[in-house]
């Protein structure tokens, strides 16, 4: 079969849009199935750095037909002006994109619902939303009652959808609200503004499930392009700290309607260390020198929302887990280059629970919040990595270093990243 993925292990940010651009060449389709415009994907091509929310990242390469798939909350602004963006600057192919009339729709009463709704656990720790309507959009996608899809947008209907559920939100709205601080909602002015952002896209739009599984008939190669990372997956992940999708392996049949007996490789992509953003416990953790040294040299804020990052040591335990529910065959290692000037580098193999050690990731968040790391130590360098280009190229302790990960995690290391261009990509025979 001829299905790839790439999956992001930890809590998002990888920087699985390197690898995916880099796979795209190989493959026909390139398929975004889940998540919404709170994810955001880098590609560096040259001295052009191209930072996309929704679309693809293979819409960069010609000849490749770039998929939004029913799985996807779409707001269709973010899509036109991604697009417009690209064409200013001369890139992109948006001739090959393809939208699902199938995908959910964000409109202003998510974004108004994200503002309004406390976005805190019943401990009163902040989820860590990034505000963009994305969960009440999969809210409402589940409530079906005031669910809007993007094929609905070309329906005689359409005017009266938005009419009702604006009636309906209004209400709620308005007692979410302290008084005066909410604005009653427009359906006309609605109605008007994405019924031209549907004729902008209509070009695009059209049934991605059938689109797909004829690929699939046909022996097309199909590269599907997860968005967050495994760890966030609302079912799977360090819940309720988590995204409103399923964000790990286990979210493609689902999200893009395509069997999974049609998918025969998976590419787990893990950071050389540990981030985080937002609120939920994060037992590597380094509040401290050391985390903000891989948050400088990282870079480590939000390619959309451009928050700081939390930084840590990689985390064994998280990984074997997320390994194993994404069905990972083999690993691409981002940012080694990040550990560069470490004279010792920790590696989490083992929690220790209240007093018991285990290599079990926990199902409950606060059996979480109580593990503590049991490290093991490797020798670091001082050596900038940036210019190797093969695996022979790097110092011996950054090559142990990558052992040593493979081992544990019981997977090959297949590529390795040690700068953001596309030429800094180490292939591991």
């Amino acid at each position: 079969m001829p299905g790839t993925c790439v999956i992001g292990l930890q809590w998002g940010d990888e920087a699985k849009g390197k690898i995916v651009d880099r796979l795209t060449r190989e493959h026909d389709f390139v398929v975004r199935y889940q998540g919404g415009a709170n994810a955001g994907h880098t590609v560096v091509v040259g001295d052009q750095v191209y930072k996309l929310s929704l679309l693809p990242s293979g819409i960069l390469t010609p000849g490749v037909t770039c998929v939004i798939a029913s799985g996807v909350v779409m707001n269709p602004a973010r899509v036109i002006e991604e697009l417009d963006e690209l064409a200013k600057r001369g890139a992109g192919h948006a001739d090959n994109l393809r939208l699902s009339d199938r995908a959910h729709v964000i409109f202003p009463w998510h974004f108004a619902e994200d503002r309004a709704l406390d976005k805190n656990t019943s401990d009163g720790e902040n989820i860590g939303t990034t505000g963009r309507g994305i969960g009440p959009c999969y809210r409402d996608k589940v409530g079906r009652s005031h669910a809007i899809r993007l094929g609905d947008m070309y329906r005689a209907t359409f005017r009266s959808q938005v009419e009702h559920i604006v009636e309906a939100k209004n209400r709620v709205l308005a007692v979410q609200y302290q008084a005066g601080e909410f604005t009653p909602l427009d359906a006309s002015a609605i109605f008007r503004e994405y019924s031209a952002y549907a004729e902008r896209l209509r070009p695009y739009v059209c049934d991605t499930t059938e689109l797909l599984l004829s690929a699939v008939e046909s022996g097309k190669r199909l590269l599907f392009e997860g968005a967050q990372g495994a760890l966030l997956d609302v079912d799977h992940g360090t819940y309720p700290f988590v995204t409103s999708s399923n964000s790990s392996g286990v979210g493609i049949a689902a999200g893009a309607g395509v069997p999974p007996r049609c998918i025969d490789r998976c590419i787990g992509v893990v950071k050389a260390y540990s981030t985080r953003v937002g609120g939920g416990p994060f037992p590597t953790e380094q509040d401290n020198e050391t985390g903000q040294y891989l948050r400088d040299r990282g870079n480590e804020y939000g390619t959309v929302t451009r928050r700081p990052r939390r930084c840590g040591w990689l985390d064994i335990v998280a990984l074997r887990y997320t390994s194993r529910l994404s069905g990972v065959d083999t690993l691409a290692v981002m940012l080694l280059d990040v550990l560069s000037g470490l004279d010792e580098i920790k590696i989490c193999t083992a929690y220790e629970i209240d007093g018991k050690q285990t290599t079990r990731f926990p199902s409950h968040v606060d059996d979480l919040r109580r593990a503590k790391p049991v490290y093991e130590s490797v020798p670091g360098w001082r050596e900038e990595i940036t210019g190797c280009r093969k695996h022979d190229d790097l110092p011996n302790p950054a090559r142990a270093y990558l052992a040593r990960v493979s081992k544990l995690l019981g997977r090959p290391i297949g590529l390795v990243s040690v700068g953001p261009e596309r030429d800094q990509t180490i292939v591991v025979n």
